[in-house]
């Protein structure tokens, strides 16, 4: 008996420990923070406006949602992380593209005489 215990704790063991592997979702943690951090930078640099850098915001406030999501049951299916690699491709591409185009940040005002 002591034998079929000890295999039971194992095999749970086992499967609890892919069931919270399977919800960890490092590369897609490790993007959207990256993300955020181009989305600073080009604030404060001014190459984002800020109605640009609010929507971007706004977009990686989505993605966080998803990703939320997808955990919520537990696991994180393949085609949930395609999903958010997708959006993830899609947001990093915007963010691009934004702080590339023409507008800029209005720059502060220098006092006169200057």
């Amino acid at each position: 008996m002591n034998i079929r215990h000890s295999i039971a704790t194992a095999a749970l063991a086992l499967i609890a420990g892919t069931a919270f592997a399977q919800t960890e979702t490092p590369r897609v943690d490790q993007r959207q923070e990256r993300q955020e951090q181009r989305i600073e930078q080009g604030k404060s640099s001014g190459e984002l406006n800020r109605r640009e850098a609010r929507r971007l915001e706004r977009q990686q406030a989505h993605i966080a949602n998803a990703e939320e999501r997808a955990k919520a049951d537990g696991t994180v299916t393949k085609a949930e992380r395609a999903r958010l690699h997708h959006k993830q491709d899609h947001a990093s591409a915007r963010i691009a593209r934004q702080k590339h185009d023409a507008q800029h940040a209005p720059k502060a005002a220098s006092a006169p005489g200057n």
